[in-house]
């Protein structure tokens, strides 16, 4: 298959920008939501992280292999998808006048951040039933390791193209205070799409998992079926550095960017950055397949790498739209080549179940571990401000240079696959 026929690329730019606007909003959003509204305190969005992304691997781990289980993939997209979007709107009911009405012998500041924690675990189990898991699976299904680099490289710019419109039609909202509005807007586009895959999505040909359900869950941790995939688990590891180093900063952007810097007008620094960064990846895209997917892996990292540099040291507007596009397109690039690699590496009968493993390197850990870096980087700055009596914790550009740091580690996975893949090669002769 050289080719991907047109309703299947409508199907996967459909509902990968849809889920890609619900899970932005929760990435970055949330985050602003919870400190502009309830409490500037970093430790409640790294707990709030840190929970979603635990939720979101066990979740992906368990639908994955049920979806294997059944050989079915559709009922899981569409009908997550409609009760994604549903849960994401129940964000515009929680603020602390309520949280003080509800549980009235609470503390209301605490009780209102702990109802936002609890409500993005909720809206993450069905997110993720129906992207993480389902969607996912369904990609990998219905592709081959001929055109995966090229698909990535398109699906690897969606979280920018919805960053990009949320962020140049509906921030306003967000400013104003509007935040009803806004989760409403964007939980009644992704119920929607549920409802049009119904009618839009073909159900893969899967054959139906014959073993066991508990042996199915479990086969990714299995040490023979480690054995058996070295590369997978080695691409994996490499994608976990790389997140790691993106959450470092990524969840405090928005706020870094208001607070610190001072710009104002952010949204439209990110939609440049957004823009340009979006070409840099579809036109790197074009290369992956033909360069190979682990020999693009350090090139972009570096190119990243040189703009997390940039964002230590930069403060003006000009100067982040520069340095932000070289990190964000070389973010781009190095995603596209490991999500295509892993897909590649990825047992073909166990595709379901391997989305949970993935999860287990690509969300959950970095999910942990980069937010709680980055909420020391920012507690240990001393950036502070007092507002209303009440001192609040500013990010710093110090969050950038931790990422340079973690990201360099990338060199360690990417070696060790490099040199196995030239043996392999050697043996092959």
């Amino acid at each position: 298959m050289e080719k991907l026929s047109k309703r299947l690329w409508i199907s996967f730019l459909l509902l990968g920008l849809m889920g890609q606007f619900a899970w932005m909003i929760e990435n970055m959003y949330f985050n602003v939501f919870l400190y502009n509204t309830i409490s500037t305190d970093p430790r409640y969005i790294a707990a709030m992280v840190a929970s979603s992304a635990v939720v979101a691997t066990l979740t992906t781990l368990f639908m994955g292999s049920l979806s294997d289980r059944v050989g079915k993939r559709k009922i899981f997209i569409c009908g997550g998808y409609i009760i994604w979007g549903l849960t994401t709107m129940a964000f515009g009911l929680i603020n602390v006048k309520n949280a003080e009405a509800w549980f009235p012998a609470m503390n209301a500041v605490s009780t209102a951040a702990l109802m936002v924690v609890v409500m993005d675990c909720v809206m993450t189990f069905f997110g993720s039933t129906a992207n993480d898991a389902a969607l996912n699976a369904y990609i990998t299904d219905v592709t081959n390791d001929k055109i995966r680099g090229k698909v990535e490289s398109v699906l690897a710019v969606l979280p920018l193209v919805s960053m990009l419109i949320i962020f140049g039609g509906f921030d306003s909202m967000t400013k104003q205070g509007h935040w009803s509005l806004f989760f409403g807007i964007f939980g009644c586009l992704v119920t929607l799409t549920g409802i049009a895959s119904t009618f839009l999505i073909k159900d893969s040909e899967v054959e139906a998992k014959k073993e066991s359900f508990a042996k199915n869950l479990l086969a990714g941790f299995r040490p023979n079926i480690i054995r058996e995939n070295p590369p997978l688990y080695l691409t994996l590891a490499a994608f976990c550095l790389l997140s790691c180093a993106v959450q470092i900063f990524f969840p405090y952007l928005i706020i870094y960017m208001q607070n610190y810097l001072k710009i104002d007008n952010y949204a439209v620094v990110l939609g440049i950055v957004l823009i340009l960064a979006a070409v840099i990846s579809i036109v790197g895209g074009l290369f992956i397949d033909r360069i190979g997917k682990i020999n693009f892996v350090l090139p972009a990292a570096a190119v990243m790498f040189v703009g997390l540099l940039g964002m230590f040291f930069v403060r003006g507007a000009v100067a982040v739209i520069i340095a932000g596009t070289v990190m964000m397109g070389g973010y781009m690039l190095v995603t596209a080549a490991l999500s295509a690699s892993v897909r590649d590496f990825t047992p073909a009968d166990r595709v379901g179940q391997f989305q949970g493993i993935r999860m287990i390197f690509v969300v959950m850990l970095p999910m942990i571990i980069g937010p709680s870096i980055g909420a020391a980087v920012i507690k240990n700055s001393d950036s502070t401000y007092v507002k209303l009596g009440t001192v609040k914790n500013v990010p710093t550009p110090a969050i950038f240079l931790a990422s340079a740091a973690v990201l360099l580690l990338l060199l360690i996975p990417i070696i060790m696959l490099k040199r196995r893949e030239k043996n392999e090669n050697y043996l092959g002769r």
